[in-house]
């Protein structure tokens, strides 16, 4: 239950003055759906105003008040601009420009001869000062005391940046004082005001940054502490020790000798399955470094121990293709694997959820259908979520809610992730790096192009299909929108189908349905197509040797995470791959900085670092983690530089200072909940 205290502060919006169902659009539309979302948000920068008694040429530019009397209206012809002019105190003409049908209403505001205070952008336009459509406009005896600097809010259509700033000054008045949770000596070594000073700092100064740092703070040490309850909760909870005895992996047959990393990381994910405690690991590894097969070793070990494994992809594609190496990789083995995903139906499904009841159906791969209500297992001992970007903390408890006592759960990604955001995002788990390639793996060549020369490129993919290779383009869009210029897959498809024929030109997108994105996918892969155009559909788990062509297209568009993902597609049989971006003629610093460390670089984890840096940790990690709270107050580069003291401070909470009993820990626990951490609080055996 939220505490007492908060309630106020999480009414929906409706509670404040002023908001009815015109207004509630808008800040649904911003997703301010209850008081501490307006309170929360933010502003992202500020207005600084100058008085002045009279109009200078070194304000131009500046944002002034001051008193100015209209002495004429100016109409234009046609629909052009509607014009107040006034005079200052000295007598300086200073044009006021309306534009629209404005002319009535900005007559009533501006009577002849009668002054008023004004405040806006003053411009020179030729010889004339002007400022075009006045922020604020009052009476004189109305003696406005306007602050020196007005925050400017994140808007959308139908809200002004003066209603959001008394919307935040009401959602404000509405927090409470809460008792203080950061540990004092480090609140003093900060120089930190108190979470509500802070909030009310950062609303009346967005330059605030003692302020800004002290939000951020607060809410990424409430995300660390959950973490660390979410882990000591696992730790409490007995599960399954899984000893395997080796008689099914010693039968495996693998084309190369397995990495040091692979044997590293297989002694640790096998010597945490032998435990009471249930494993929790995350299984990072670079884009072909070989994760599946570690996975594999860690299922089949939970099968010799007579329990069932569980393995969940975020695409249909991805499950699917899992499913198809795996049955390979375990060929002539006792063992029964089966698929499941939302496509499945009927006898087919029925058939694989009595083999999971009945425990003949030892290894299940699938997509989130997996875990449904309906899903029963005989004995879950182990799942394995692959892509752990795409799911969230609650996904990964609905999975392990499946199995009488929690299974061993082992988390994979393809996305090297920074140090950073590994303390953040998962920071209950134990982690194991997969740092070293299989046997045999070239270097993937990537070159920058101008799509200036696309002809060159389509004669050399011409060249490339002659000599019977495949290639992969990727476009970022599904068809052509009059908001983007991005090259849509479905034109480039017909583009490409013009020059070398329907039957070798291929296209999948995220519209499809299953069945049509499979077979477009088997044709690729068995090699009755040259080419398969694609959207970013295929950034993961897509693996046919023979396509040694990367072509991806507005590559400046993509994050530096995605083009290694789309890169990784090739390179993966024995001849020589190359991947062409190709970019627009335009480029920003960041993206020629981005474009420039892919042609340099084919280490996933350097180039994971340098997109936190140049892109934030938001998009770096894909998906919105569904049923997980996001960083609201904390931006990515607060979270890099507050991570780790956030860290200690939580682990010092849990381990010295009582945890959530004492008196820091009961003002923690009411973080937990301001925050909507408070998922974590369900997990403690006390209250």
């Amino acid at each position: 239950m939220r505490p007492e205290i908060l309630n106020p502060f999480f009414a929906e919006t409706s509670a404040l003055k002023g908001i009815g169902p015109a207004l509630a659009k808008p800040l649904s539309r911003l997703g301010l759906e209850r008081v501490v979302d307006i309170a929360f948000h933010l502003p992202v920068s500020w207005i600084d105003r100058v008085a002045v008694d009279s109009i200078e040429e070194r304000d131009a530019g500046k944002v002034i008040v001051i008193t100015v009397t209209p002495t004429d209206y100016r109409a234009s012809a046609g629909r052009g601009p509607f014009r107040v002019v006034t005079q200052d105190q000295d007598g300086n003409i200073l044009n006021l420009v309306y534009f629209g049908n404005a002319s009535a209403w900005v007559r009533k505001l501006f009577p002849l001869m009668e002054p008023r205070i004004i405040t806006g952008k003053l411009e020179l336009y030729g010889q004339n000062a002007q400022i075009v459509h006045p922020d604020h406009v009052w009476k004189p005896e109305e003696a406005v005391t306007l602050p020196a600097r007005e925050p400017v809010y994140p808007l959308s259509e139908g809200m002004a940046n003066k209603r959001m700033g008394e919307l935040a000054k009401q959602a404000i008045a509405r927090a409470p004082d809460l008792p203080e949770w950061i540990e004092p000596s480090l609140r003093g070594q900060q120089g930190w005001p108190g979470w509500l000073e802070a909030l009310q700092r950062v609303h009346a100064d967005p330059a605030d940054e003692k302020a800004r740092n002290r939000l951020a703070y607060d809410e990424i040490f409430a995300n660390q502490l959950a973490l660390m309850l979410v882990r000591a909760s696992s730790r409490r909870r007995k599960g399954t020790p899984l000893h395997g005895d080796g008689r099914l992996r010693v039968m495996l047959d693998l084309p190369y000798e397995p990495t040091g990393a692979q044997r590293r990381t297989i002694g640790e994910i096998e010597g945490d399955m032998m435990q009471s405690v249930p494993m929790v690991r995350l299984l990072q590894g670079d884009v072909g470094s070989g994760k599946t097969y570690v996975a594999l070793n860690a299922m089949l070990a939970a099968v010799e121990a007579g329990a069932q494994a569980a393995m969940l992809a975020p695409t249909e594609i991805l499950a699917r293709q899992h499913y198809d190496n795996i049955r390979r990789m375990v060929a002539g083995l006792p063992v029964n694997v089966a698929i499941l995903t939302g496509r499945d139906k009927g006898k087919v499904r029925e058939s694989v959820l009595m083999g999971l009841a009945d425990g003949s159906i030892h290894i299940l791969i699938g997509t989130h259908a997996i875990f449904q209500e309906k899903v029963a297992y005989r004995n879950l001992g182990l799942a394995v979520v692959d892509e752990q970007h795409r799911f969230g903390v609650a996904q990964r408890m609905m999975l392990a809610a499946k199995a009488e006592r929690p299974p061993h759960l082992l988390v994979m990604t393809a996305t090297p992730i920074p140090r950073t955001l590994t303390l953040s995002h998962y920071g209950e788990m134990d982690i194991s790096r997969l740092d070293e390639m299989p046997p045999g793996r070239q270097p993937i060549e990537t070159r920058v192009l101008s799509v200036e020369r696309l002809d060159e490129v389509i004669e050399a993919l011409g060249r490339h299909i002659e000599r019977h290779g495949q290639a992969y383009w990727v476009c970022p869009l599904v068809e052509e929108s009059e908001l983007s210029d991005q090259a849509a897959a479905e034109d480039r498809a017909a583009v490409l189908q013009a020059r070398f024929g329907t039957q070798r030109i291929g296209l999948v997108h995220g519209r499809m349905k299953g069945p049509e994105k499979d077979k477009v996918m088997e044709r690729f892969a068995s090699g009755e197509l040259s080419v398969l155009v694609a959207t970013t559909v295929i950034e993961v788990g897509v693996d046919v040797p023979n396509s040694t062509l990367m072509i991806i297209e507005g590559a400046d568009r993509f994050g530096l995470a995605q083009l290694h993902q789309l890169r990784g597609r090739v390179g993966r049989g024995e001849g020589k791959s190359v991947c062409l971006l190709l970019r627009n003629p335009q480029l920003s610093e960041t993206a020629r900085a981005r474009l420039a460390l892919m042609r340099e670089s084919n280490d996933g984890f350097r180039i994971a670092e340098e997109d936190l840096k140049l892109r934030g940790g938001g998009e770096l990690l894909g998906t919105r983690q569904s049923g997980e709270a996001q960083y609201r107050l904390a931006t990515p580069e607060k979270i890099d530089a507050l991570i780790a003291m956030a860290h200690d401070d939580a682990r010092l909470l849990v381990d010295r200072d009582g945890g959530l009993e004492g008196p820091r820990g009961q003002a923690a626990r009411v973080a937990l909940y301001l925050f909507e951490r408070d998922a974590a609080v369900g997990l403690l055996r006390a209250g």
